[in-house]
C-alpha cells in the first residue's frame, strides 16, 4: 500500500519546498511539488539500482524527494551557470 495520488502531491509539495528552503532556491508552490514528485521518483530509482528501497509510507519518501529535489535544483543551477 503506497501513499496514493493526493498523498503524492502533498508529500511532494513539501519535499520540495524542504529542497528549495535547504538549496535556498526561490521557487514555487507548482515547482516546489514537480521537484518533489520527480526528485524521488529518480532518486527511487537510482537507489533501487543499489538494492536501496524506501518504504511506502510518507517519511522515507519525503526524506528521498527532499534529496532528489534538492539534486534537481543543484543540477539546474550547474547546467545554467
Amino acid at each position: 500500500m503506497g501513499i496514493g495520488f493526493f498523498g503524492s502531491l502533498i508529500v511532494g509539495g513539501l519535499a520540495g519546498w524542504l529542497a528549495s528552503i535547504f538549496m535556498k532556491a526561490d521557487t514555487g508552490l507548482i515547482l516546489n511539488i514537480i521537484l518533489g514528485i520527480v526528485g524521488a521518483g529518480l532518486l527511487n530509482m537510482i537507489l533501487g539500482w543499489f538494492g536501496i528501497y524506501a518504504e511506502r509510507s510518507w517519511l522515507p519518501q519525503l526524506i528521498v524527494g527532499a534529496a532528489g529535489a534538492a539534486a534537481l535544483i543543484a543540477a539546474y543551477r550547474r547546467l545554467s551557470s
